[in-house]
């Protein structure tokens, strides 16, 4: 797993174990049953976490003792029927193309900053990248003469993604005018977007740069780097696309979690029905 996934689950699990000090409870992990359990989940539900955070939790907890079994080191899994909350499907925060395009027009591309950040929001837009995607993009793996890149998804998983001709422009526009003026640190000298003392980009400078951005053109939405990446599948889907195809461009591992993009303005299935459905026709 990624070094975020990693930190993630023993962050859950020292939540488990904190609570367990609180309330006075100095037992073996094979002492440890499902009373226990669920006694944490309400504990953690009182203090004000949201249905999600705390499937979260329950998930890292449950990986955890999934661990423990593999181990040998306890016979009987306590987090089998541990019950996790209801979750609502909250629907992803997405931009209008006339905000994708006034978001990358608000970029001053006359300094060498904005030349690498036009190249990064229109590969983060045409792609669908992951934040982590995208600031861990290497120019070995750009295949700009065939229009593919390679990116290095969650649990280090390979996939290939179809780039536009745009996103090529400025990445090309960047390489040859920006990068070979920048001295790559050691071990950066295969990664495409750096900063000007050659080092790979943040995660938190992307989203830095996105709200900047965002308050140039006066966008009162809250965005991310992960609403370019919810506008790209949302676009793609409302334009017609497979969803299939859509998931093996996102990455994601169930269709399920693609299905979340299919909602599409009314107007788009008003047309649907009235082209398609017997009784409209």
């Amino acid at each position: 797993m990624s070094g975020h996934s990693v930190e993630a689950y023993l962050r859950d699990v020292d939540k488990f174990v904190r609570y367990m000090d609180l309330e006075g409870l100095n037992l073996n992990v094979d002492e440890v049953t499902l009373s226990h359990l669920e006694s944490f989940i309400k504990w953690i539900n009182e203090i004000g976490m949201d249905a999600q955070s705390q499937a979260r939790i329950i998930s890292g907890i449950r990986a955890f003792y999934k661990y423990l079994m593999m181990e040998d080191v306890l016979s009987v899994n306590p987090t089998e029927l541990l019950i996790t909350p209801r979750l609502s499907r909250k629907l992803p925060d997405t931009l209008a193309l006339e905000e994708i395009n006034a978001l990358m027009e608000s970029i001053d591309q006359s300094t060498p900053e904005g030349v690498r950040n036009k190249a990064m929001l229109e590969t983060l837009y045409g792609c669908g990248l992951r934040v982590s995607e995208l600031v861990n993009l290497k120019i070995s793996d750009m295949f700009l003469d065939v229009e593919f890149i390679k990116v290095i998804g969650k649990g280090n998983k390979e996939r290939l993604i179809p780039i536009g001709s745009q996103a090529i422009k400025y990445i090309n526009l960047y390489k040859d005018n920006v990068r070979v003026h920048i001295g790559p640190k050691k071990g950066e000298e295969d990664m495409l977007f750096l900063n000007r003392r050659g080092s790979r980009l943040s995660r938190v400078m992307v989203f830095y740069i996105i709200k900047e951005c965002a308050a140039k053109i006066g966008l009162k939405k809250t965005i991310s780097p992960h609403t370019f990446r919810h506008s790209f599948a949302t676009h793609l889907i409302e334009g017609g696309a497979d969803l299939r195809a859509v998931q093996e461009m996102l990455g994601h591992a169930s269709i399920t979690t693609t299905e979340i993009y299919t909602h599409l303005d009314r107007d788009f299935l008003r047309s649907t029905i009235m082209q398609f459905h017997p009784r409209y026709k």
